[in-house]
């Protein structure tokens, strides 16, 4: 599933290239064909991201809410579009550009209030400007739920996937099975500056990078990283392998049916 600066970066491309268009929305499966209907011919205003959601906000008040999951994917051209290929759940097109959306677990049209209905049950996304981090970040610290947890539950962090929170923790030195009330209000802070840096160099990179100069493939005189996700990490799917920092294995575990990674020497257990 992509994390939240994948979402970012489509947001800002789809702003780049429909921002202020009127928009022919079409849906060649057929089964957004109501939601395109309500804003086919309508000039697209905006378009934001609030952790893994991608709005399009359209004048009269509707927005086009999508959510990619762990299947959606997004494809764009310059005109003209070629013949629908596949299940095209939506298809955009404007002055010189195409847009297809295939797979997305959501792809619905929203009045102003279901839009902050969404935003209301998502916590603070640590690269959006506007975001408080100060409430969820209390009430994580107040939780006995694994701090792991708690960086990937959307409620309390919008965006954060996988490999940022296992990247984070092992950069604070976190356990990963660390209950959130064991972790000190500085370390939250510290933990929250952090990740919002990683992401927003996410962002720009289009990649997660989140070792330091020092443990580079250049500076370390090693190998680069090979992951269909790109990027050099510490510990994310480096299972078996030595820690870059102290050379200890690194260990995997299951949380919540989802994998953790982390360095039992740099990351000790409290």
């Amino acid at each position: 599933m992509p994390e939240g600066h994948t979402i970012h970066r489509l947001a800002a491309l789809h702003r780049e290239l429909f921002a202020g268009q009127v928009l022919r929305v079409s849906s060649p499966q057929g089964r957004f064909t109501a939601g395109a209907e309500r804003v086919d011919a309508r000039r697209l205003l905006d378009t934001e991201a609030y952790g893994k959601h991608l709005f399009h906000h359209y004048e009269g008040d509707l927005s086009v809410h999508v959510h990619l999951g762990l299947y959606g994917k997004v494809a764009d051209g310059p005109l003209p579009a070629p013949e629908p290929v596949g299940l095209v759940r939506m298809r955009l097109v404007g002055d010189g550009h195409w847009l297809d959306l295939r797979g997305p677990t959501a792809c619905e049209v929203f009045d102003p209030a279901q839009v902050q209905l969404l935003r209301e049950r998502l916590g603070a996304d640590p690269l959006r400007d506007d975001a408080d981090p100060g409430p969820v970040l209390r009430r994580a610290g107040a939780s006995g739920k694994p701090v792991f947890a708690l960086l990937l539950d959307q409620s309390v962090v919008a965006g954060c996937g996988l490999i940022y929170a296992n990247e984070a923790l092992f950069r604070a030195g976190l356990a990963p099975g660390t209950p959130g009330r064991s972790v000190g209000p500085e370390q939250w802070d510290e933990l929250w500056t952090d990740l919002r840096a990683l992401m927003k160099e996410g962002v720009a990179r289009g990649r997660i990078d989140t070792v330091h100069t020092r443990h580079t493939p250049e500076a370390m005189q090693r190998a680069p990283r090979v992951d269909r996700h790109g990027g050099e990490v510490y510990v994310y799917r480096r299972a078996g392998q030595p820690c870059l920092v102290c050379g200890t294995g690194v260990a995997r575990a299951e949380l919540a049916a989802r994998n953790l990674y982390w360095c039992p020497s740099c990351q000790p257990a409290v």
